[in-house]
């Protein structure tokens, strides 16, 4: 059913617990599956995200896609992240992603996305 990238990432989540004190923090549920995702980050003098963490509940999608976003968010600036999409989920999942699914897929992503737009907590 699932990739073993995928359930690599849900098994063993890269990344997991806070940040403090972050730079940027979001909350995003996914209200129609109950999955949440909390991302914190760190920016550098830039605005690069220096250091990310995260916490989650819900299906393997949803927690492996954030644990796989998160390897690859250091050093990335909020226009590269805003131009980040699911194809970039499935690259670093290593499989695609059930149209379905696709909201939970991109939950963290969206969490990192409107972080970035927030000012200092």
């Amino acid at each position: 059913m699932y990739e073993s990238t995928l359930l690599d990432h849900y098994h063993h989540p890269r990344n997991t617990g806070k940040l403090e004190p972050a730079d940027r923090q979001h909350r995003e549920p996914n209200p129609l599956c109950g999955d949440v995702i909390e991302v914190f980050l760190k920016l550098d003098a830039d605005g690069k995200v220096a250091d990310v963490a995260w916490e989650g509940s819900g299906c393997a999608v949803s927690q492996a896609s954030m644990s796989a976003l998160s390897e690859k968010l250091v050093g990335k600036s909020k226009v590269e992240l805003d131009a980040m999409g699911v194809q970039d989920i499935e690259r670093s999942l290593e499989t695609s992603i059930n149209p379905a699914r696709l909201k939970c897929a991109t939950l963290g992503l969206v969490a990192v996305q409107k972080a970035l737009r927030q000012e200092k907590p």
